[in-house]
């Protein structure tokens, strides 16, 4: 296993209400959510690095809008 390092991390009272949130949602700890989140960022920034396009689709009406990542 890797070695784990600790940080501190400050957050809005508006953030840290969204961190719970998806923590209990998820029944995962407040660690879990922000480990996924990492890796789910780093996943969508490679795709965008080699070129392809991240999309949500609305099924029903047959919509898709592009996301545009910072």
């Amino acid at each position: 296993m890797a070695a784990k390092k600790t940080m501190t991390l400050n957050l809005t009272d508006a953030e840290m209400a969204v961190l719970d949130e998806l923590s209990e949602k998820k029944d995962l700890s407040k660690t879990a959510v922000l480990r996924q989140a990492l890796r789910l960022y780093q996943m969508v920034n490679m795709r965008i690095d080699r070129g392809e396009k991240l999309f949500f689709e609305d099924e029903a009406k047959k919509e898709k809008a592009e996301v545009m990542v910072l």
